[in-house]
């Protein structure tokens, strides 16, 4: 089945483009200021698309005066209310997120639709396992992803019904395998671009495994154009996940991919110690550099060039001493306390 592209703002999604990261905010959307700042705390560590809450006219009537500050494109999170949608295209936002069957009847979804025909606003159909309608709710005769999946393809059609064909598709869960089933199963029924997440992954440890195995099982085969972390923790840790998550599968070649061995016997150097310290010391140098550039940390000096050698730079701890190697070929040895220094001062020297 040919895939759909589509465009949020300047962001293009599906259809062979690069899977893109995705955020929301957690601020009062009506705060312009507060809701501005974290809009462009969420750019600065990557976030190519972020999603606003619209509680209500305050909030949409805020919409306008964000979207000319905003750095990245917005979309606009509606439930329920056919008029904050139609306030949020005025407004200029870049898409919508909403369910069409609950929005009202046919006429209050015509006019979005013709709305969002006349702006070329996309509209993300966001099902969530925990909120399914009543009648699925009461089905026992389907899964949970069975029933999340009817359910997309019954806001699809009314859509489709409409003449309009500028979507996205998400169907999140709580639960990581109900979340791989129903993507799976949407993936060979429909055209349009997936929005991946795990739904209220939890903290930042439980979070990042669930998404981890969710997310990566998924775009590991070829399934998801766009992604959000959901995290309980400040959303720009939500950004930072996700593009982990995308180098880890060399989905997406950008920023810093940090490697480090285990902690062993072996080990001549506090590891620990100075994986998190070469982690703090680079984590921001490279935050806007479109290639990958992997970092090693090893604990010795037997193994420790040679199980990094595709790295680009690595240091590798000894008794008192380090050494400094770049593509897997010994740079200098240093005495402990200059390691880091020296080890920034050969980078610096390539990238200034």
């Amino acid at each position: 089945m040919e895939k759909i592209q589509i465009q949020i703002g300047d962001v293009k999604i599906g259809g062979g483009a690069p899977v893109s990261v995705q955020s929301m905010t957690n601020t009062k959307t009506d705060d312009v200021e507060k809701t501005v700042s974290q809009i462009k705390e969420l750019a600065d560590e990557g976030c190519e698309i972020v999603r606003l809450a619209v509680l209500n006219k305050d909030c949409a009537a805020a919409l306008k005066e964000i979207k000319k500050k905003s750095p990245v494109p917005l979309v606009a999170d509606i439930h329920f209310d056919y008029r904050l949608a139609l306030a949020a295209m005025e407004a200029g936002i870049d898409a919508l997120r909403l369910n069409p069957g609950n929005i009202g009847g046919e006429d209050h979804v015509k006019k979005v639709v013709d709305m969002a025909k006349k702006t070329k606003t996309p509209i993300r159909i966001g099902v969530n396992g925990g909120s399914l309608e009543k009648y699925l709710i009461e089905d026992k005769t389907m899964s949970l992803s069975e029933k999340m999946v009817k359910s997309a393809l019954s806001h699809i059609a009314i859509l489709e019904r409409n003449d309009f064909h500028l979507i996205k598709v998400s169907l999140k869960s709580s639960d990581v395998q109900t979340t791989i089933d129903a993507y799976k199963s949407i993936y060979e029924k429909i055209p349009y671009p997936l929005h991946l997440g795990v739904t209220e992954a939890g903290t930042l440890r439980g979070g990042i495994i669930k998404s981890a195995i969710g997310l990566g099982s998924l775009l590991s085969q070829g399934i998801g154009d766009t992604i959000r972390v959901s995290l309980t923790e400040h959303p720009k840790e939500e950004v930072k996940v996700g593009y982990e998550i995308l180098r880890a599968l060399k989905l997406r070649q950008t920023g810093i991919n940090f490697v480090s061995c285990p902690t062993c016997g072996r080990c001549q150097i506090d590891l620990i110690s100075l994986a998190h310290r070469v982690e703090e010391r680079f984590k921001d140098k490279f935050k806007n550099l479109q290639q990958s550039v992997t970092i090693a940390t090893m604990g010795c000096p037997v193994n420790g060039p040679n199980e990094a050698k595709d790295a680009d730079y690595g240091i590798a701890g000894a008794i008192g001493e380090g050494y400094i190697f770049k593509k897997g070929v010994l740079v200098k040895k240093v005495k402990e306390e200059n390691l880091l220094d020296e080890f920034e001062n050969l980078i610096n020297e390539d990238f200034n």
